[in-house]
């Protein structure tokens, strides 16, 4: 799987900056590290499989968040 750095909508319509991935020491679990593009600005984890999955809202399953704008040449990849 790959995910592309850049800015992602969530479903509810706020706007998050993606900075990186990173891998959980001791389970090798992939988290996405993501920043808020309102408010605090703060910066957030969540596991890879949970941003890029899909969430049922009003019966029809849609993705969590979707890329709006992919920086230029900047790639995450998975193994």
């Amino acid at each position: 799987m790959t995910i592309r750095k850049g800015i992602y909508q969530h479903f509810k319509g706020m706007r998050y900056q993606v900075l990186e991935l990173a891998r959980h020491s001791e389970t090798a679990e992939e988290y996405v590290v993501y920043r808020a593009l309102y408010g605090d600005r703060g910066v957030w984890i969540r596991p890879l499989a949970m941003f890029t999955g899909t969430v049922e809202r009003d019966g029809v399953r849609i993705k969590r968040f979707t890329l709006i704008q992919a920086d230029a040449d900047a790639q995450a990849d998975e193994d």
